[in-house]
C-alpha cells in the first residue's frame, strides 16, 4: 500500500478511529498525489475517492495498483452506498478546521456516522517533516528560484516598473515549473516599507531600494525566497537597518536545528530588534511545502520543536512606514546538527548599476 496512506492508518488504530473523511484538497494531494476535486475515504479495509465523473479520467491516470484506492463517480454512489461505507465503524475522524457546520450535520446523516470526531491537524503534523522526494522538488524549485533572481538582477534598469520585473518573472518561472508558489511581491522605494506590498507603476529610480519576494512550484512543491537589494549605491540611512536584519538572518540560520524552540528563535531576534529601536513586526518564518505557508510557524505564539527535514523559511525584516522596509528570506532544511539553505542567492551588499 502507498505509505502515507499506511501511516495515516496506523494513526488512526492509535487513536481508535475505525473510519476517516478527508476534505482538505491540499492533504488529499500529499495522500494520493490525486490534484482533482474530490472526497478521500478510510473505510475499515477499503480506500475510496469519490469525485465528479469530470475528473475520473485524470484520477486514474495519477493513481497505481500500489495506492490501493478505488475511485468513484459521486453520481454513481447510491444512499445506501454512503450508508454503507462506514458500518460497524463506532468512531469516524473528520478534518473539523476545513469543513463548515452545516457540512458536519450533512456527513452525519448522509453517512449515518455514530461518533464524529475531531482529528486535530493529524495530516498537517505528518506534512512538517518532508520525505526524500519532497526534499527533491522542493531543492529544485529552490535552485530555479536562485536561477531566476540572478536573471532579473540583470534585467531590472532604471525606469522599469515593479509591475513589468514582477511580470517578467512570473514568465521566467512558467516556463521552467508549474508556475508561481504566490503572488511576486515586488517593492520599491517607499514601497519596501509594506511588508505584502502589491507591484505598483512605480519607476525604478536611481539609488532605490527593492525588495523582491518570490517563490515557485515543482511537482506541487515550493520555495520562498527575499531579497533587498539597490539600484548604484546604499543610502547611508539603510545601511545599519541593512546590517541588523542581515545579521539576526544569518544567526537564525546558524541557531536553526533538530530541537531548537520556534519561540526562541524569534524572542532572540525581537530582543535584538528592540535593543535597536525596532519591532519584528511578522513571524520569523514558517513551513514550506505543498503550500507556502504551512506548519510549523516559527513565530512567539508557536512554541514547536524544529525536527530534522523540516522545511522552513528564516525571514526577520524591519520596516520604516513611509521611508523604507528590509527583508532577507531564505529556505531551510533542518538537520540533525544545524540547517541547510536550499536558496543559496548572494545576500551581502547587492547592488546593481544603475544604467
Amino acid at each position: 500500500m502507498n505509505p502515507k496512506l499506511q501511516w495515516l492508518r496506523n494513526k488512526m488504530s492509535s487513536l481508535d478511529l475505525q473510519g476517516l473523511i478527508i476534505t482538505n484538497p491540499v492533504n488529499i494531494r500529499y495522500l494520493t498525489n490525486i490534484d482533482a476535486e474530490g472526497t478521500l475515504i478510510l473505510t475499515r479495509k477499503e480506500n475510496i475517492y469519490i469525485t465528479d465523473g469530470r475528473y475520473i479520467e485524470q484520477v486514474h491516470s495519477t493513481l497505481t495498483l500500489f495506492d490501493e484506492i478505488i475511485v468513484y463517480d459521486v453520481h454513481d454512489v447510491s444512499k445506501d452506498d454512503y450508508e454503507n461505507f462506514f458500518l460497524f465503524c463506532e468512531n469516524v475522524g473528520f478534518e473539523e478546521y476545513d469543513i463548515s457546520y452545516a457540512k458536519y450535520k450533512e456527513y452525519i446523516r448522509k453517512y449515518k456516522i455514530n461518533n464524529f470526531v475531531e482529528t486535530e491537524h493529524i495530516i498537517e503534523k505528518q506534512r512538517m517533516i518532508k520525505d526524500a522526494e519532497e526534499i527533491i522538488n522542493i531543492q529544485k524549485a529552490c535552485e530555479i528560484t536562485d536561477n531566476c533572481f540572478s536573471y532579473i538582477l540583470s534585467y531590472i534598469k532604471p525606469g522599469m516598473t515593479e509591475k513589468q520585473i514582477a511580470e517578467e518573472i512570473e514568465e521566467y518561472f512558467k516556463k521552467r515549473t508549474d508556475g508561481l508558489a504566490f503572488e511576486t511581491i515586488v517593492a520599491s522605494g517607499e514601497n519596501t516599507s509594506k511588508p505584502h506590498a502589491v507591484p505598483t507603476n512605480r519607476k525604478i529610480q536611481e539609488k532605490d531600494i527593492i525588495t523582491i519576494d518570490m517563490g515557485c512550484k515543482v511537482n506541487g512543491y515550493a520555495s520562498d525566497m527575499t531579497r533587498t537589494f539597490f539600484v548604484g549605491e546604499i543610502p547611508e540611512e539603510i545601511k545599519n537597518v541593512y546590517d541588523l536584519v542581515l545579521k539576526n538572518q544569518i544567526q537564525t540560520q546558524e541557531t536553526c536545528k533538530d530541537g531548537i524552540s520556534t519561540r526562541l528563535l524569534t524572542k532572540m531576534v525581537e530582543n535584538d530588534f528592540k535593543l535597536n529601536g525596532y519591532d519584528l513586526i511578522h513571524s520569523l518564518g514558517h513551513g514550506v511545502g505543498l503550500e507556502i505557508h504551512e506548519a510549523p510557524y516559527i513565530g512567539i505564539s508557536s512554541d514547536t520543536q524544529l525536527k530534522e527535514n523540516m522545511i522552513v523559511t528564516n525571514e526577520p525584516g524591519i520596516y520604516i512606514p513611509g521611508k523604507f522596509g528590509i527583508r532577507i528570506e531564505d529556505t531551510l532544511q533542518i538537520t540533525k546538527f544545524g540547517c541547510i539553505s536550499l536558496t543559496k542567492s548572494e545576500k551581502n551588499y547587492i547592488i546593481i548599476k544603475n544604467t
